[in-house]
């Protein structure tokens, strides 16, 4: 007997075949770039090496653009094609000509120079505090506390999401973690109540709004807290490794603190003026809360044991940095998660987020750092020097935050934004006279989670609220313009004299 088959869809085929050639395009483009810059003339005033690593690194930072294989597996072929080079792109005729010098072991040593290095394993223990949360079911509980007290009215259930997030975010350095693991599972399940339904006119009534609250305090929490974004700590190893300046955990906090208030207690305001819900007011949302509530039970051991370690964390960043390191205090509280019981060895190894962002980050803070010890950052901030020559200060910082934040639009990760831009920009910003470096760098670092607002892909939680169904691609591209303007208004127009005043 003959098989029956079923017809060929012709148009799926062409899918196919389109995208296996866009597949090989983002997997080329980055050889393809990095091979031009290659043939470029080597600019005047660098070294051949300089520039030869120059290439290299924009090589992956178009890949991390493209994304044609994960993160970590661009910023490892970074790392690895350099070190194999290191004689021509790495090290100085001089570095080498030196009487110790041994090519292979300094090579492998730069190549695993980021895995050393605090930050990153500042951002390993972060996650593991949100695996904490996760296991525990504490993150969950204090979202749903904050809906059965505030879910009545739809205004004041968009103060319950922000102040959800605002009560997760400085123990989650990842926002699509806080964002995909917390806050949406519980949302999700609010506009039912309501009768509004995704990718439907129904969905203006509540689900359009709630979504929008929720990716905006996303973003503003994760400007308020330099544990609340993992950009951010890369962001903090690149501004001590390219102008020397520390920045705290408490120094972060304090100079975002006015923008971050003002923005939480309005911005869902602001959303129910551009956006209103259809519905104002609802029973039912608090009463699925309660029984949801009911089903968590009372507070467990595990529950009460996390929270008194974050707590200790948080007030080891903040008031104990110069005695333990951040790091190192994170690691402290980890061991006493695994020896109480509240997270367990497993629940580490089998963290395939957190070692992925270690292994990542790792990699691209080596990549970053090779720009300044090859020279690169010197040259580029001479020659971007001279441009702004005869520009006020404050002028300047204005003009540089502008171009940072609005360059964003080019980025769908604000990992490849930072590492490709902020060096640059610091390095330019140090050669202007009378600059402030302590305040435009911090204006600089914490615009990182507010930008993230501007677009459907800026930040790790954008596709999972865009993609719910309730925000439109139009809606969503023009709040954005409107919020991204608020945002920066704000850190421009009050977190700038702040600064200023504070440090």
């Amino acid at each position: 007997m003959n098989e029956m088959t079923a017809p060929i869809d012709a148009s799926s085929i062409d899918k196919a075949s389109g995208g296996k050639k866009n597949r090989l395009f983002f997997m080329l483009a980055p050889f393809v770039v990095t091979l031009l810059l290659l043939l470029v003339p080597v600019p005047e005033g660098l070294q051949p090496y300089a520039w030869y690593y120059f290439a290299i690194f924009v090589g992956v930072i178009v890949g991390l653009i493209l994304e044609p294989m994960p993160g970590a597996v661009i910023g490892l072929t970074g790392v690895v094609a350099i070190a194999l080079t290191s004689q021509w792109v790495l090290f100085s005729p001089a570095d080498m000509a030196a009487p110790k010098f041994k090519l292979a072991a300094e090579s492998f040593k730069w190549a695993v120079s980021g895995f050393g290095n605090s930050t990153v394993w500042l951002i390993f223990g972060a996650f593991m505090f949100a695996a904490g949360y996760d296991k525990t079911q504490f993150g969950r509980r204090l979202a749903l506390i904050l809906v059965k007290h505030l879910g009545r009215r739809s205004l004041t259930l968009g103060y319950a999401i922000t102040f959800a997030d605002l009560l997760l975010a400085p123990f989650t350095p990842s926002n699509t973690a806080r964002s995909g693991g917390t806050i949406f599972p519980i949302i999700a399940n609010l506009p039912p109540l309501y009768g509004s339904k995704p990718n439907d006119p129904s969905a203006r009534k509540i689900g359009s709004y709630l979504m929008w609250v929720a990716i905006t305090a996303a973003c503003i929490t994760s400007s308020m807290f330099l544990s609340a974004l993992a950009p951010n700590l890369l962001a903090l190893a690149l501004v001590k490794s390219t102008v020397g300046i520390n920045i705290s955990w408490g120094n972060w906090f304090v100079g975002f603190l006015p923008v971050g208030i003002l923005l939480i207690l309005t911005m869902p305001l602001l959303a129910y003026i551009f956006y209103p819900p259809e519905v104002k007011f609802n029973d039912e949302v608090p009463r699925w809360a309660s029984a949801e509530l009911v089903k968590l039970g009372r507070l467990t051991r595990n529950e009460i044991l996390l929270l008194v370690f974050v707590c200790c964390a948080l007030a080891m960043w903040i008031f104990a940095a110069n005695v333990i390191e951040p790091a190192l205090a994170a690691l402290l509280i980890i061991g006493l998660m695994l020896w109480t019981g509240v997270l367990e060895w497993n629940d580490i190894t089998s963290n395939k987020p957190a070692w992925n962002t270690f292994f990542w980050f790792a990699t691209l803070v080596a990549l970053a750092n090779g720009l300044s010890t090859t020279g690169f950052i010197a040259w580029l901030g001479k020659e971007g020097g001279m441009l702004m020559a005869g520009v006020s200060p404050t002028v300047a910082t204005i003009l540089i935050v502008l171009a940072f934040y609005l360059l964003h639009y080019l980025f769908a990760s604000a990992t490849a934004h930072t590492t490709a831009l902020l060096p640059a920009a610091l390095t330019i910003a140090s050669t202007i006279p009378g600059m402030n470096m302590q305040v435009f760098c911090m204006l600089m670092v914490t615009s990182l989670g507010v930008m993230g607002i501007i677009t459907p892909y800026g930040t790790g939680p954008s596709p999972i609220y865009y993609g719910s169904g309730y925000l439109p691609t139009k809606d969503y591209w023009r709040l954005g313009t409107i919020f991204g303007a608020i945002f920066l208004a704000a850190l421009l127009l009050i977190g700038y004299p702040w600064m200023a005043m504070m440090f």
